[in-house]
């Protein structure tokens, strides 16, 4: 079963999402659900993200079909969006499917840590007094995602 990658400019609805994920297996028990928005304070805008498109979705589906083999998932979801982002929009969406729910909780855990991490993007901040600048690397997602 191969899993559902898409990087894109638009916004996602998580039902339908979910509606089409079960449709891969009959065997799903749960589904492990992530969705990361951007978040506002300081003044921020929005946030803009760029990848490196091809490379970005191949990181992204080897990471899924890892989490596939080691959780015994039924199905995987991971859509990851680009582009400019208000505050409040949705950045991404996992969504793991396993027969029990503690496979697709950790399934999920797993994808988003290393994601983070290990996929191709570059996110740099917009500020209502005109400020911009690029986000760093942080130690604790390093330390979440080579917890796995």
């Amino acid at each position: 079963m191969a899993p559902r990658v898409v990087v894109q400019n638009d916004s996602f609805d998580v039902g339908e999402e979910i509606s089409r994920l079960l449709q891969t297996s009959e065997q799903t028990g749960g589904i492990g659900s992530f969705v990361g928005v951007v978040r506002g304070g300081d003044g921020l805008v929005a946030l803009s993200l760029e990848h490196y498109p091809g490379m970005c979705e191949q990181v992204i589906t080897g990471l899924a079909c890892e989490a596939i083999g080691r959780f015994k998932l039924s199905g995987c979801t991971v859509i990851h969006r680009v582009g400019r982002l208000l505050v409040a929009e949705p950045i991404v969406l996992i969504l793991a499917a396993a027969p029990h729910r503690a496979d697709a909780l950790e399934a999920t855990r797993f994808l988003i840590d290393r994601l983070k991490t290990g996929a191709p993007f570059w996110k740099s901040e917009e500020f209502a007094d005109g400020r911009r600048c690029w986000i760093e690397s942080r130690a604790e997602d390093e330390d979440a995602a080579s917890g796995w």
